[in-house]
Formats: C-alpha cells, structure tokens, sequence
C-alpha cells in the first residue's frame, strides 16, 4: 500500500514537475523546446486546456503551425480556450489558402477574413490586395507601420514538398525566416 501511494505521489510530482518546466521555458523563450516536450507528453495532458494552450502557442512562436489542429479541436471549455482556438484556427486557414493561392494559382482575392498579428496573417492580407496577376517568382511587401521592414514571399521547391517562405528584412537585412509546409 505504502509502495503505491509512493507510486502515485511521484507520478504527480513528474506530471508538475514537466508543466513547471514547461512554463519556465516558456518564460525563457525556448519555444521550440516547449512545444516538443508538450508534443511528447500531450496524451497525459490532453484535458488541460491550460497546457494545450501553451503547447499551442509555444509551436506557433516557432513556425510548427501543422501542430495547432489537435489544439483547436480540443480548446471549448472556457472563453479564452475558445477564442485560442478560433486565433489558430485563422493561422491555419490563411497558411492553407496562400499555399493553395501560390501553388496551384488560386485566387483568394475576394476572401475577406479576421486577422491576426501572426507574420503569416499580414502576409496573407498583403497576398489577397494584391491584383489578380500572373504569378510571380516572389512578391516584396511593404510593412505598413514601419519603412525599414520589407517582407519576401516565395515557394520554396523541393523534392519531397514545396514550402512557403516569408522573409522579414529590416534595412534590406534579413532577420528572419520562417517557411510553413
């Protein structure tokens, strides 16, 4: 009997001892390390929309948005849990058509969605203003709140999957790139 309860508090113990860590990284922008040790220990969790969120969001800091749709199944408890999952919801969707648009020429001009602050969002509201034209290599996008960032959009071909590519520049200096498949 001693032997079980010992069993169970150490379980417990694990369990917090793997959300405090999580939450940690979190804090120190080691998203990448959250969103794969939640990816790895989401079966336990999957009724902790608290941790589901934070999953969610950690993976979307780092470009893993593949990983939102298990979240926005799950996310219906409460309001916020609901608005997280209408948030990536919209990611997903605007990652879905602006590869559908780039790929297969799509024209999703005539789309008019909610947005969000995601750099795949504004890419996406930039890509629909665009006139319906022949497609291009790539298209440069001007940030609207600041003259010094510029934005590259682009498919990435490769054998396995093209990718999309978003480049950000500040001073015609890439800073950073993010490429969704």
């Amino acid at each position: 009997m001693r032997i079980l309860l010992l069993t169970a508090l150490l379980t417990l113990s694990l369990f917090a001892d793997i959300k405090q860590e999580i939450f940690e990284l979190y804090q120190n922008k080691e998203y990448k390390d959250v969103c794969n040790i939640c990816f790895k220990n989401f079966s336990k969790y999957s009724k902790d929309e608290e941790y589901i969120s934070l999953y969610a969001f950690a993976c979307l800091k780092v470009d893993y948005i593949d990983r939102l749709s298990v979240p926005i199944t799950i996310l219906k408890l409460s309001p916020q849990s609901r608005a997280n999952a209408a948030y990536f919801s919209i990611i997903l969707m605007q990652k879905k058509l602006l590869y559908h648009a780039l790929l297969d020429n799509y024209d999703i001009s005539s789309l008019n969605l909610p947005t969000t602050d995601y750099i795949l969002s504004k890419i996406f509201d930039f890509y629909t203003k665009l006139e319906k034209k022949e497609q291009k290599e790539f298209y440069i996008f001007q940030d609207e709140n600041d003259a010094q960032i510029k934005y590259k959009l682009y498919i990435l071909k490769d054998a396995k999957i093209d990718k999309i590519v978003i480049e950000e520049f500040h001073n015609s200096i890439s800073v950073r790139k993010h490429i969704y498949w």
